[in-house]
């Protein structure tokens, strides 16, 4: 066993989504998604950016998969984007886009490395938007027909299908929030769209399992949940907070029951829910996928605030620029409180954990070779592998670890201004530069699959 406890058959890569790196935003027939919406005149981006181009990997995927081969990784996680496939969310497919990710699967084929495939990662073609999107239900039978074009395209070359990325970050952030695309404060009716986002989840489960024999799972973000302070307030605030982020989405999945509560404490309607549903969210698994960034520290919120609980610092925890608290201790204590509560718990790949640093004094400088120093980048990275050993250790069946994220992308609501990537991405030239990081990683893999 190596340094961080982790086995020779440990799976290692690195995490995209479409949305964030493609660009090509209407190039190949692409539709506009509820990210394009979101994003136009500029209002609600930090920067006042687009994914327009992003990380124009539409027309350098080929350049990007050169890297992914030099790193050495057994497998990539992708995502495929639905406005590609289908420019209005329904009817036929899109001989542009479907030849488009083709061609990407075959590229990463090639060079020997496993294409694991997310179909949706929040990127909704803006027509069912304009019909509703998640708070209707036709939504979960337009993704059903998305699900069996691509079911049908690319299964043969798939390695592992992930049908949903982070419910309840698109349910809360997205639609109760609004802080997300696509922009609505529905705050506790967000239930809705939560419960049709997992619906949709079990259909396309079922859907894949009709021909393909290829693995099956979908992707929270889990945080292990703590009271601020020891008051009995908080302390209540942190239970229901674990129920709302972990529970709600771990909980249907796992095990086809809702936290009760979030109907008994929260308020939350459980009328949307009809015979047959929790059944079908509750397909079995082949494997689990937890994106863990860091853990959540609870208090009370201010009057009038919009939801009871708000998040707390942690003090004397260095942070990222996200504001993110560093502890890698709350990974294995998130994998250990997912085993104990569901012992049906298949196996559990980390399929996003990463930092946002800025290069600069502190995030990173060039050497000789124009390589870029990222210490902190590198310490989170061995400090949360040493953290998946430890969990290992402890009896959970942890079975890989994808890292966020392969290059700076276009990350969502805050533009270009977070940079998560083990390849620094320059925005006006888009030149890919390697990060100290991505060498260092890059030794690990070889190191661990080694076995030394």
């Amino acid at each position: 066993m190596n340094l961080f406890g982790l086995p020779p058959g440990f799976v290692f890569g690195t995490a995209t989504a479409a949305a964030q790196i493609e660009g090509g935003a209407h190039a190949g027939g692409r539709g506009d998604s509820i990210w394009d919406a979101y994003a136009s005149g500029h209002r609600n981006i930090l920067d006042g950016s687009s994914p327009a181009v992003a990380c124009d990997h539409f027309h350098r995927y080929a350049e990007d998969f050169g890297l992914l081969e030099e790193l050495g990784g057994q497998a990539y996680r992708m995502s495929i984007a639905w406005p590609r496939i289908q420019p209005s969310g329904r009817g036929p497919a899109n001989p542009e886009g479907v030849a488009f990710y083709h061609r990407l699967l075959d590229s990463l084929l090639e060079r020997g490395i496993q294409p694991w495939v997310t179909i949706y990662h929040w990127d909704l073609p803006l027509a069912l938007q304009d019909a509703g999107g998640w708070q209707n239900r036709d939504t979960v039978a337009a993704f059903a027909d998305y699900t069996r074009i691509l079911r049908d395209e690319y299964g043969g070359k798939v390695a592992a299908w992930m049908t949903i990325n982070e419910p309840v970050v698109h349910a809360g952030v997205g639609h109760a929030i609004g802080h997300a695309a696509p922009g609505l404060m529905l705050l506790g009716s967000a239930f809705l769209v939560a419960h049709h986002l997992l619906l949709a989840h079990g259909t396309a489960v079922r859907i894949l399992r009709e021909t393909l024999s290829t693995p099956v799972g979908i992707v929270n973000n889990h945080s292990p949940v703590e009271p601020a302070t020891d008051s009995e307030r908080d302390s209540r605030l942190a239970v229901l907070y674990d129920h709302y982020h972990n529970g709600q989405f771990a909980g249907p999945v796992l095990a086809g029951t809702y936290p009760p509560e979030l109907q008994s404490v929260a308020g939350i309607s459980f009328e949307v829910i009809r015979p047959g549903d929790m059944e079908i969210i509750s397909s079995p698994l082949d494997f689990y996928g937890v994106n863990y960034y860091f853990p959540t520290r609870v208090g009370a919120a201010p009057p009038f605030y919009p939801v009871p609980f708000v998040p707390k610092p942690y003090d004397g925890v260095p942070v990222t620029d996200f504001g993110w608290p560093v502890l890698p201790a709350g990974l294995p204590a998130i994998l250990e409180q997912l085993r104990a509560s569901y012992p049906q718990l298949p196996p559990v790949y980390i399929t996003e954990n990463g930092c946002a640093y800025n290069d600069g004094p502190q995030g990173g400088t060039g050497n000789a070779r124009g390589v870029l120093h990222d210490t902190r980048r590198i310490e989170f990275l061995e400090q949360h592998l040493g953290a998946i050993g430890d969990a290992i250790t402890a009896g959970v069946d942890v079975r890989g670890y994808f890292h966020w994220t392969l290059l700076d992308n276009w990350e969502w609501q805050e533009g270009y201004t977070k940079r998560f990537g083990l390849v620094r991405l320059e925005p006006s030239t888009l030149a890919r530069v390697p990060r100290e990081s991505f060498y260092r990683y890059a030794e690990i893999i070889r190191t661990v699959r080694g076995g030394i």
